[in-house]
C-alpha cells in the first residue's frame, strides 16, 4: 500500500506573507527573489493586495469574503499586477472556486514567468488536478531563479506530486534534492522514510525516521510508521515504545485505531 504524506495539501508560497515571523519573502522582498526588475506597481493597487492578503492569512469566519473584495479591487485599479493575480488564485482555489483560481495562476506566470512563487503556485495547483507532466514543469521553472530564497519549496512540491502520481524513483530524487539544500526539512525526512518502508528498506526507513524525530514533533502519522518499520526489523522494544508513544499521544487517532486492529489480528 502506497502512502501519501501526513500533510496532503502541496506547499503554496505567498509571495505577501505579512508576518514578520515569517521565513517567506514580504513584498519588499520580492524583487531579491525574481530575476530583473520588480514590478512597478500603483500604489493603492498595493495597499489593496496587502489588505486582501491580512484577511486571508486571518482565516476567520468571513475573512475571505473581505480578501476576495479586496484583491479585486487591487486588479481593478491595475490589472496587470501579476502579485495580485497570483494573491487571487490562491485565495479562488482555497474556497474552491478552481477555474477561476487557473486563470488567475495562468495570467499571474504570463505576466511574469520568472516568479518563482507563481510558478510554484501554479505547479502545485496543476498537481491537484492531476496535470503532472505540467505541474513538474511549473516546478521546475520556479527552479531556474538563481536567487529564489526557498528553492526546496517547489523540490519538495514536485516530489509530493510524483508521488501522487506514482512516479517513485522521481519522487525520491526530487526528495534528495531538497535534503541537499536543507538537510533537515521535516516533510522530505519523513516521504524518505515513507517512501523506504513502502521499497522494503526498512533499516533505510528507521534511518530517516530517526532524523525526522530530531528535528520535529511526531505526529500519528509518523509514530505509526514507526511502529511499522520496527514490526518489520523485529525490534520489539522499540516497537514497544512507538506504540506507547501513539497511545499516549495521540489516543483518538484513526492511526492508534490502525495500532489497536493490527495487535488484533
Amino acid at each position: 500500500m502506497k502512502h501519501y504524506p501526513f500533510n496532503k495539501a502541496l506547499l503554496v508560497v505567498s509571495l505577501l506573507v505579512l508576518s514578520a515571523c515569517s521565513s517567506q519573502p514580504t513584498t519588499n522582498d520580492i524583487a531579491e527573489n525574481t530575476i530583473g526588475e520588480k514590478y512597478k506597481a500603483n500604489e493603492k493597487a498595493e495597499i489593496y493586495l496587502q489588505l486582501g492578503v491580512q484577511y486571508m492569512q486571518r482565516g476567520q469566519r468571513g475573512d475571505y469574503d473581505i480578501a476576495l473584495e479586496r484583491l479585486k479591487k487591487a486588479l481593478s485599479i491595475d490589472p496587470n499586477y501579476p502579485d495580485a493575480h497570483n494573491a487571487i488564485a490562491v485565495l479562488y482555489e482555497r474556497i474552491g472556486q478552481t477555474e477561476f483560481a487557473r486563470e488567475h495562476y495562468e495570467r499571474a506566470v504570463a505576466l511574469n514567468p520568472r516568479d518563482s512563487d507563481a510558478q510554484n503556485n501554479y505547479g502545485q495547483f496543476l498537481c491537484k488536478q492531476n496535470r503532472w507532466a505540467e505541474a513538474d514543469a511549473a516546478f521546475m521553472k520556479s527552479l531556474e531563479n538563481p536567487v529564489y530564497r526557498t528553492p526546496e519549496i517547489p523540490y519538495i512540491n514536485a516530489a509530493l506530486c510524483a508521488t501522487r502520481s506514482q512516479n517513485f524513483d522521481k519522487s525520491e530524487a526530487y526528495l534528495r534534492k531538497t535534503l541537499e539544500i536543507n538537510k533537515n526539512f521535516p516533510l522530505a525526512l519523513y516521504q524518505l522514510a515513507n517512501l523506504y518502508y513502502d521499497k522494503k528498506q526498512f533499516a533505510n526507513a528507521r534511518d530517516y525516521l530517526k532524523r525526522y524525530a530530531s528535528v520535529a514533533k511526531h505526529t500519528p502519522q509518523t509514530l505509526w510508521l514507526g511502529v511499522r518499520i520496527e514490526r518489520m526489523l523485529h525490534d520489539k522494544d522499540s516497537e514497544a515504545s512507538y506504540a506507547m508513544l501513539l497511545r499516549s499521544e495521540f489516543p483518538e487517532s484513526e492511526q492508534t485505531q490502525l495500532l489497536n486492529q493490527s495487535e488484533r489480528q
